[in-house]
């Protein structure tokens, strides 16, 4: 911490008006936002190359998505507190978030209340998942054959549905982003939770967590 015994945080977050809404909501609350970064690339330089006490990280940024910014960091400083910041209750996220050891996923609904609390607890050690959703992630985590190392036989096609699925994109967007139907989706998600052996997509994004595809 500084002198002043202030929190340093680094906000990570494409959205001006969102950093400067954050930064007005931790005014007067003993944390000081030592500096910004638009994307994963720039936050995983600052918070490697300087003191920072806590990481509020966006998940999605056009500029290098969080949850990779997250794993990046990890590598370097382990212990340094990262908070998950996003506007989607998505378990997928909570499910790579906890894999990866953030601290904590916070809802951009959240209060400022919340918002404090969970930065100061974070800078404490604490950990601030929601209790709902590390429920669903734990349930998930213990899944055996989520955490499996028995090899699957995926076709190109479904191993790329898989990766974007572990990101947390819904069918329309994986439709979208690999430009084949939407029912063709369907099929080919339903294919993969089978020879997976697991039931849905949390599951499916931790197995491909564990495997090393994201």
């Amino acid at each position: 911490m500084t002198q002043s015994g202030k929190i340093k945080l680094l906000i990570a977050d494409d959205h001006p008006v969102a950093r400067s809404g954050i930064k007005a909501l931790l005014a007067d609350a003993g944390i000081n936002v030592v500096a910004e970064a638009t994307g994963g690339p720039e936050a995983v330089k600052y918070a490697v190359e300087h003191d920072v006490d806590v990481v509020l990280m966006d998940v999605c940024m056009p500029e290098g998505d969080g949850l990779t910014a997250l794993n990046h960091i990890k590598l370097d400083k382990p212990d340094l507190p990262i908070l998950m910041f996003s506007a989607f209750d998505n378990p997928t996220y909570v499910a790579r978030a906890v894999a990866l050891g953030a601290s904590g996923f916070l809802l951009k609904g959240c209060t400022r209340d919340e918002l404090v609390k969970a930065i100061t607890s974070a800078a404490a050690g604490e950990s601030v998942f929601a209790h709902n959703s590390l429920r669903r992630v734990t349930a998930a985590m213990a899944t055996p054959r989520a955490t499996s190392d028995i090899e699957v036989a995926l076709t190109k096609r479904e191993a790329e549905v898989l990766v974007h699925m572990a990101k947390g994109l819904t069918n329309k967007d994986i439709a979208t982003a690999l430009n084949i139907g939407y029912e063709t989706v369907k099929e080919h998600v339903q294919h993969i939770l089978r020879k997976i052996g697991v039931t849905d997509r949390t599951q499916a994004a931790l197995w491909a967590l564990h495997k090393g595809l994201v």
